[in-house]
């Protein structure tokens, strides 16, 4: 019983769209983007704002946006790189926000001072990346509104969880999460930080994102910017 009570709130945290789909590959960003669009679309409202995860997941993002007529920006999490590891992450931050994953910081025996050290220069490389991307834009208000944070996929979490924590501290009214593909346990992480989540595929031979694609480029600065020019100044519900 306790397990089909803990299934069921799982798939309502999913966005009641019941069990995720099979392994599926998708030709490139713009498509996974279309159909994130298709299964949110009735799920979210016409004052709604979409956050993208630069940089790939701003593509994404822009698909649905552009779709659903919903207005876009960044939000910018970035990974906390372990001391001679930068690939290995201690956890990950956004503006004003800190999930770190104590128990590895504990085990590596991560000193405060570098810890302080590698968060401030983060929080410089957000600010560096969030003045460059809008090209002195205002930002997409979040407070008081629903919001979907899109990626173009999802491993391990963190910096996803990072980018839910900083709209839900911002003020926004829902928080929604979609991407098109995710490992199944990484779907628990993000359920206890957003109110709904729709992912298209969650295979369980996961190694990394972009493996679920068949076409997945490098994305560069200037095509965030470019996207969010183009895309970011469509109004509400236009």
């Amino acid at each position: 019983m306790e397990q089909e009570r803990a299934d069921r709130e799982m798939r309502e945290a999913m966005g009641g769209m019941g069990s995720p789909g099979p392994d599926r590959v998708f030709t490139d960003r713009i498509e996974a983007g279309a159909a994130l669009a298709s299964a949110l679309r009735g799920s979210v409202p016409g004052d709604a704002g979409v956050l993208g995860i630069p940089r790939g997941g701003v593509v994404v993002a822009s698909e649905v946006a552009a779709r659903l007529g919903l207005q876009l920006d960044v939000v910018i999490p970035r990974k906390v790189g372990a001391p001679g590891n930068p690939e290995l992450g201690l956890g990950a931050i956004a503006e004003g926000v800190r999930v770190l994953d104590e128990r590895l910081i504990r085990i590596l025996a991560v000193s405060p001072a570098y810890l302080d050290a590698e968060v401030e220069t983060q929080e410089r490389e957000i600010a560096r990346r969030t003045a460059l991307y809008r090209q002195g834009r205002p930002p997409v208000p979040v407070e008081g509104r629903p919001v979907v944070v899109v990626d173009d996929g999802v491993a391990t979490g963190g910096t996803a969880l990072a980018a839910l924590r900083w709209a839900s501290a911002a003020g926004a009214s829902r928080v929604l999460f979609a991407a098109p593909v995710a490992p199944p346990e990484t779907l628990e992480r993000l359920a206890a930080d957003a109110d709904q989540v729709f992912v298209l595929s969650t295979p369980a031979a996961f190694y990394a994102v972009g493996q679920w694609f068949l076409d997945f480029p490098q994305v560069g600065d200037d095509e965030v910017i470019e996207i969010l020019r183009r895309v970011g100044t469509a109004p509400a519900g236009g």
